[in-house]
């Protein structure tokens, strides 16, 4: 045991270092793509500053500009501004609060030098980062508790640090804040701890509005236990007693069933509510909105809440929901309506990890056919080594995940933007890093061998201490494979430049207001 848990901590020590590695490396590099490629002028939003630049507002932008395009816009001028026009709110509130949060309080010394909004910027490079490091912790934590194995978790963990939505968990988007509250709120959710895992699933919904599919892991885990534990108790009892158990588990788990869906759809209805209370019931008026945005919303013609302008068309549904109405109008976001001849580029961005997932479900099914078939409530029907359920990828915990990532990508494919798909699975689904590090633990087996990582002693000179941390934190299974190219298979090869080719793309494109996924 003593072993196992220091395995542990030099695992969990080995994917800290790569995350930071990573993050650090993706800010040098925007910083130095975002000077020295041109912008291009994009019809995006992109509002006014409303304040003079002080004085190291122009240095902030030069360094971290790149963090602030596309909706990235969106998420600073809420957390500068709030709610102030229609379409805002369809971006959640839990990242503008803590941008906002960590400008007003952590970056608040530096105010006489940098504006809100420049403090903002900053305020997206340490957040992200921070949370990109625990959400790659917590991912090492969930695929522990789900694979129950150690090098295939590592792995995964490593590659997630690559993920090829690398440049939207460094910009001002939150798709870092929901992984990182997705996959710990999954992993208490495996450990048993219910209630924390209700609270970081709550916290998930109010960052972004697929938080709410996770509320499906909060009734089928549950429900997995409560029929095992159903069983265990009534085995050599007579019928009626048996009856006595199942009755009272039943009841047991639709009480904390309805409970937790309800505390993780809360936040979801809250925003709705306010957003209805702000438009179809608003108190204020055009005059109490700043001159400079109120212009800014005459020539695009967005709408601000007012009580002298006529109610909007989508207060009067039969369930007013702001958000499905900005999907709709704002977005063209609907069934079936991106499948257009002209989007096919989209569709092929998107490919890669449709075709990751799709891999996923294939194997599993092939692997566990009459498991899968009993809806993974059954026993395994592949057993491994002394008659145990397989501890890797095709363990029974996987298949409730397998079933939420490929009905996130059904969603994603005729439901919405698909070039979108890369960054939607990329932060919510795990399987995504299990079924890559499983691809390449079957075709690389020198990766089972124990192992490439030799700390050493700390070296007493800094230069020296801070070569061997940088050495560390790149000396990994992902960067050994990616030294040795030559030598890796074709399918290792296929994934690793997939996972590499996006992260370094996104940070070319995107920071510099070209299209992206």
């Amino acid at each position: 045991m003593l072993s196992l848990r220091s395995h542990t901590r030099v695992d969990i020590r080995i994917v800290v270092q790569f995350a930071i590695f990573t993050r650090a490396l993706s800010l040098v590099l925007q910083a130095a793509l975002n000077a020295i490629i041109p912008d291009h002028e994009a019809d995006a939003f992109s509002p006014p500053r409303t304040v003079k630049p002080r004085l190291l507002d122009y240095t902030t932008d030069v360094l971290l500009g790149g963090l602030g395009r596309w909706d990235a816009e969106h998420f600073l001028f809420i957390a500068e501004h709030g709610y102030v026009y229609e379409h805002n709110f369809a971006f959640f509130p839990l990242f503008p609060l803590v941008l906002y949060s960590v400008a007003s309080t952590l970056l608040w010394p530096l105010s006489p030098f940098l504006t809100l909004h420049g403090r903002l910027l900053l305020a997206v490079a340490i957040a992200n980062t921070t949370l990109f490091v625990l959400s790659a912790v917590a991912l090492f934590g969930l695929s522990c508790a789900v694979l129950q194995d150690r090098s295939l978790a590592l792995l995964s963990s490593l590659i997630y640090c690559l993920t090829p939505a690398n440049v939207f968990m460094l910009s001002g988007y939150s798709e870092t804040l929901f992984a990182a509250l997705t996959f710990g709120g999954l992993w208490f959710l495996e450990k048993g701890f219910t209630l924390r895992a209700c609270l970081f699933l709550c916290l998930a919904t109010g960052a972004r509005a697929n938080g709410l599919v996770n509320a499906g892991f909060l009734l089928y885990l549950p429900l997995q236990r409560s029929l095992a534990q159903a069983c265990v108790l009534s085995k050599g009892s007579v019928w009626h007693s048996r009856c006595h158990y199942y009755i009272v588990a039943a009841l047991r788990y639709s009480l904390t069933s309805a409970l937790c869906i309800t505390v993780v759809v809360l936040p979801f209805g809250l925003f709705q509510l306010y957003g209805y209370y702000t438009f179809c019931r608003p108190t204020v008026t055009q005059e109490q909105v700043p001159d400079v945005l109120l212009n800014l919303a005459d020539k695009k013609g967005y709408r601000v809440p007012d009580e002298a302008a006529p109610t909007p068309s989508w207060c009067l549904m039969r369930i007013p929901i702001l958000y499905s109405y900005i999907q709709d109008v704002y977005w063209d976001v609907g069934f079936l309506r991106y499948f257009k001849l002209k989007q096919i580029p989209n569709f092929l961005l998107a490919l890669p990890i449709a075709t990751l997932s799709v891999m996923a479900l294939y194997m599993y099914i092939k692997a566990n056919p009459l498991f899968c078939l009993h809806l993974g409530l059954g026993k395994s029907a592949k057993k491994g080594k002394e008659g145990k359920p397989p501890a890797n990828f095709y363990s029974s915990k996987v298949f409730v995940y397998i079933v939420h990532c490929f009905s996130l990508l059904i969603f994603g494919i005729f439901c919405m933007h698909v070039q979108v798909l890369t960054r939607f699975l990329a932060s919510s689904s795990p399987v995504v890093y299990w079924i890559s590090g499983h691809v390449l633990l079957c075709n690389e087996p020198s990766l089972l061998e124990e192992k490439h990582f030799a700390y050493g002693k700390p070296q007493d000179n800094l230069k020296q201490c801070c070569i061997h941390s940088y050495l560390v934190s790149i000396n990994n299974p992902i960067t050994q494979l990616l030294m040795h190219w030559n030598t890796c298979s074709f399918r290792t090869r296929c994934i690793l430049g997939y996972f590499v080719s996006y992260w370094l793309l996104g940070l070319v494109l995107h920071c510099n207001f070209l299209p992206w996924t």
